[in-house]
């Protein structure tokens, strides 16, 4: 029975994560409405805003020069590093198939089999190009659907179609649904993986309650007739089934802190980390396969997940092998509540552009779902997300000194962001300017009544340093309102990018003036 349990601890597991993701997100959005409109008075005499911020390393330095042709070429090394590290992953799955079944290995079956089980790449290139839920599902679908006609045609002819989609079910079916329902979505997919060990601890504490009750039964134990006397057999169970979380909670709390502070420092990326859950829920479904005949040598089923740090150590070489001197440093400017927008440019542009540098914005609910991390979960979970707040212009130093400006292992740099009450965010904006090089400022919908984005435009007019700002406008433009707010500027630093209807401008037709200007 052990393998149906753990498959059955996993399916709720998954529920409650997804349940999870979503209600945090939730919450985390409203508890950032609500403390960004607290307006505080500045006790201190000390003027944060007019320190100097927490640069990158050799902040002396101009940036790198980073073409258009970089970018590209670091988007297919990041793709392909993936791809080749699944291979191997996939590869030593299938031999350790064909060494524990004691039958003929041939390149036929490991092709066919190493194919098949690739698939865990999907969530991971999902993330990089932030695919939508049906692009992601219908990928995986249709990857399964050919791995299952592809192993009845070339694997075996005597092998039915029927049986093959039998054991590829058990094998993988499983966990494809598992590792959809944590990706299918923004809030999910940011939160739900982090979630994951958290819940898997809690209910491993519920089965081992249900477990005890089950015991007692057997046992004919008097609790169970003192039980019976005050409450219905489902309420029982369902008091043996939760009261076990007080306890188990807090080393399910502790295991998440330390994905938080393991996350801070750069020990884990959130590439590597969903890596590495696809692939472990990959394995498990092999593995509780194998319980009932090998016990626990179902473990070496786990054995090419060795590959993962193998792997990530390779990247950080690789990522070591850059360009020295400072990356360009982005600072991403938008109009608020228009939610649709800003994540379409965040999902093409900013993550693209994380393969070349850093990026600095002021926190707002927009982007929550594109933006928020390990750190910032646990912390909210610790009802500690005030603390993430600049209170005051003194409040500004200590905040940029907690930004990240290295990248992850794999090469590509964190979202650093300063959360601003309504009554600080201008000295924010002037010290995130100072750690910026381009500007990308989103107005598209702008109007006049826009208060906060005419003094963010007179600010880059004057600002010195600042080598571009980029402007995305559409037809709902005020765009004379704009243009009136930037006559101060130096000939050159604005880029005016206007969409033409609906269809946003290109990916590459945005990031080239920010690219070719980063460092001249």
């Amino acid at each position: 029975m052990l393998p149906g349990k753990i498959a059955f601890l996993l399916i709720v597991a998954t529920a409650l994560s997804v349940i999870g993701a979503l209600v945090v997100a939730n919450r985390y959005r409203a508890a950032m409405q609500r403390l960004m409109k607290i307006g505080q008075k500045t006790t201190s005499t000390a003027t944060g805003g007019g320190a100097a911020p927490n640069l990158p390393a050799a902040a002396d330095l101009p940036p790198v020069a980073v073409s258009l042709a970089d970018n590209r070429r670091a988007e297919r090394q990041l793709i392909a590093a993936f791809v080749a590290l699944t291979l191997a992953m996939a590869l030593t799955r299938t031999l350790q198939m064909q060494i524990m079944a004691n039958g003929p290995i041939t390149w036929k079956t490991v092709l066919t089999l190493t194919a098949a089980y690739a698939w865990a790449v999907v969530p991971v290139i999902a993330v990089i190009y932030r695919w939508r839920r049906r692009r992601l599902v219908g990928t995986l679908l249709l990857w399964f659907v050919a791995a299952v006609a592809l192993l009845t045609w070339r694997v075996n002819e005597n092998v039915s179609f029927a049986q093959v989609l039998f054991w590829m079910s058990l094998d993988i079916g499983l966990p494809l649904v598992i590792v959809t329902a944590l990706c299918l979505g923004g809030a999910t997919r940011a939160v739900g993986p982090w979630l994951a060990p958290v819940f898997i601890i809690l209910c491993w504490a519920s089965q081992a309650g249900v477990d005890l009750l089950s015991e007692l039964v057997d046992r004919g134990s008097p609790v169970v007739d003192w039980l019976i006397g005050w409450l219905p057999a489902t309420g029982a169970i369902a008091l043996f089934a939760l009261a076990p979380w007080a306890i188990a909670w807090w080393p399910a709390r502790a295991l998440g802190r330390w994905l938080a502070a393991a996350y801070a420092r750069r020990q884990i990326s959130e590439l590597f980390y969903l890596f590495t859950a696809v692939w472990a829920i990959a394995l498990t479904g092999p593995a509780l396969g194998a319980i009932p005949d090998d016990g626990w040598g179902a473990l070496f089923i786990f054995l090419p997940l060795l590959w993962i740090p193998l792997g990530a150590q390779l990247m950080r070489k690789t990522t070591g092998q850059r360009p020295p001197g400072r990356p360009p440093t982005l600072l991403v400017l938008r109009v608020f509540q228009q939610d649709a927008n800003v994540q379409d440019l965040f999902d093409r542009v900013i993550e693209r552009w994380r393969l070349t540098g850093n990026t600095v914005l002021i926190a707002g609910t927009d982007l929550v779902d594109r933006t928020i991390d390990a750190d910032d979960i646990f912390t909210f979970l610790d009802r500690r997300l005030g603390e993430r707040f600049i209170h005051s212009p003194a409040d500004i130093p200590r905040r940029l000194a907690e930004f990240t400006w290295l990248p992850d292992a794999e090469g590509r740099y964190r979202v650093n962001e300063c959360y601003c009450h309504d009554t600080t965010w201008q000295e924010a904006l002037a010290a995130l300017l100072r750690a910026s090089d381009v500007v990308l400022m989103d107005l598209r919908n702008f109007v006049a009544a826009n208060k906060g984005c005419l003094y963010e435009l007179e600010t880059l007019s004057t600002v010195p340093g600042l080598k571009r700002a980029v402007v995305l406008v559409n037809n709902a433009t005020e765009l004379a309102a704009a243009q009136a707010a930037t006559t101060a500027a130096p000939a050159g630093r604005f880029v005016w990018l206007a969409q033409q209807g609906a269809k946003p401008p290109a990916t590459e037709e945005v990031l080239g003036p920010l690219l070719v200007t980063s460092a001249s």
